[in-house]
């Protein structure tokens, strides 16, 4: 294996996950510098361009979407290639979405690490980087917006699942569902919020397009 391709940027927002990860691909060898968000990526690849990123999608202040819209719309960082990581974004809607955007390959959560492993030594060997086009700003913030209200629903019928089973089950059991309730109303209310910000950014659109 030639680990000698620049370092690794692994994008992650749980601790546990993202020491995995580290981990496991500093003891194959990789060079690997971290980042818990968007927002702390892109200040990390000012300062250092990485040969690969792996990246979370659900991740508060910017999540893994608006992360390799970023990335795609600077022509100094469009040919990074990007593997994504989800538990949450794993319909064929969400693949298909990220594709479109440029991401270079999909992988679900709970991670096998063979596979991981696998993957990244795979896109490490490509010799010749693919350019990816950025989408248009409107398709890539209305596909954006698709995808997250379908996790919107999906977040409110899992907290509601959840708290209609909170009184029937037996004290011992009670404290992971409140961990997981927990867990659910924070994605449910980053997804929203990550909404909110998307409205602001289309409607400022439409008020431009509407200019003379």
């Amino acid at each position: 294996m030639n680990t000698q391709t620049g370092s690794v940027l692994v994008v992650e927002d749980v601790p546990d996950t993202l020491n995995l990860v580290e981990l496991t691909l500093k003891f194959k060898g990789y060079r690997v510098i971290t980042a818990t968000n968007g927002q702390e990526a892109l200040q990390v690849i000012e300062k250092e361009r990485p040969a690969l990123i792996i990246t979370d999608i659900l991740m508060p202040r910017m999540d893994g979407f608006s992360l390799v819209h970023r990335l795609r719309i600077n022509p100094e960082t469009r040919d990074i290639p990007v593997i994504f990581l989800s538990a949450t974004y794993v319909a064929p809607e969400d693949k298909a979405f990220a594709i479109a955007i440029g991401v270079t390959k999909f992988i679900e959560k709970p991670i096998h690490m063979e596979e991981l492993l696998r993957n990244v030594e795979e896109t490490l060997a490509v010799r010749v980087r693919e350019v990816h086009q950025p989408l248009d700003e409107r398709k890539f913030y209305e596909g954006y917006r698709r995808r997250l209200e379908t996790k919107l629903q999906q977040k409110a019928a899992q907290i509601t699942r959840i708290e209609s089973m909170m009184d029937t089950l037996p004290e011992k059991e009670k404290e992971s569902f409140e961990v997981s309730l927990g867990n659910a109303i924070r994605e449910r209310d980053e997804i929203q919020n990550l909404i909110d910000q998307i409205r602001i950014q289309l409607g400022g659109k439409e008020k431009t397009d509407q200019l003379p």
